[in-house]
């Protein structure tokens, strides 16, 4: 097997127990890096060590990882004007904070006798959403039963 030390000085190609045997002598642990390769690679590494630095590395990445959330924002056909500019202020807080966010228009009754109107009122929103905000539409208006729905996200920095 190919023996590689701790600080990167290569022993060349010795048999196991010269590898184990050299492993005692440097009080590090012996583990294989590549057992693909022919010879297999080993290494002189201190494992716990090694594995204390894996670990910081993968806490680290942790950190850097951005989670993105879904905020709902419901409207109604008959929603008023007021009601209307603070469900689209908390659109566009949500936005700004980076997170999804799915719209969602709710018929009951008799307002699905005239979708269309609920309809236009819904593309009108998000018309204005666009204009005000830089964003996406991932997914565009659709019907689902008495809702309709569209998802909007921030565009990438």
């Amino acid at each position: 097997m190919r023996l590689i030390g701790d600080d990167g000085h290569q022993y060349g190609v010795v048999s196991q127990s010269r590898a184990i045997e050299i492993s005692n002598e440097v009080g590090l642990d012996l583990v294989e890096v590549s057992p693909n390769a022919k010879p297999p690679v080993v290494k002189l590494i201190d494992f716990g060590k090694f594995k204390y630095q894996q670990q910081k590395k993968a806490s680290e990445a942790k950190k850097k990882q951005v989670t993105i959330k879904v905020k709902e924002v419901k409207f109604r056909p008959a929603v008023d004007t007021h009601d209307l500019e603070v469900k689209l202020k908390n659109v566009y807080k949500f936005l700004e904070a980076g997170d999804k966010v799915k719209l969602l228009m709710q018929f009951r009754g008799r307002e699905m006798a005239h979708k269309h109107i609920g309809l236009d009122k819904f593309r009108e929103i998000i018309k204005g959403i666009q204009e005000k905000t830089e964003c996406v539409i991932e997914s565009p208006l659709k019907m689902m039963g008495n809702r309709a729905i569209c998802m909007i996200a921030p565009k990438k920095k």
